[in-house]
């Protein structure tokens, strides 16, 4: 009867920890692609096509990836369950928001590349 509980909380640790290394992941892989749609951005600004706060924003988009990978990679290395619990929140939480202020970058983006110049 006692080892179930404890298989339970070994696979809810490993389930977490399954989260933190996609958060990890996914975080990295984000902040190229900041860093490589804000030079693309850089490149259109330069023709003279348009101009845009667009590579400001995505700029703290990648801060934003980075801290939480950051913080994914710390929930891994802590020996602690409950550290572990709150930084990957933390992580989840800084994650989700630098991923809506993607959708609010393309946006901007999409607005500003189609709507002439006046």
């Amino acid at each position: 009867m006692k080892e179930e509980p404890q298989r339970e909380e070994n696979q809810d640790h490993r389930l977490e920890q399954d989260i933190c290394i996609h958060i990890f992941t996914v975080s990295s892989a984000m902040v190229g692609v900041c860093l490589t749609v804000i030079g693309l951005i850089r490149v259109v600004i330069t023709l003279g096509s348009a101009d845009t706060i667009a590579d400001d924003c995505l700029a703290i988009n990648a801060l934003l990836f980075l801290i939480s990978g950051l913080l994914s990679y710390w929930a891994l290395r802590s020996r602690g369950c409950k550290r572990m619990h709150r930084l990957e929140r933390l992580a989840d939480g800084i994650f989700i928001f630098a991923m809506i202020g993607m959708v609010v970058v393309c946006t901007l983006l999409a607005y500003t590349l189609t709507v002439p110049n006046r």
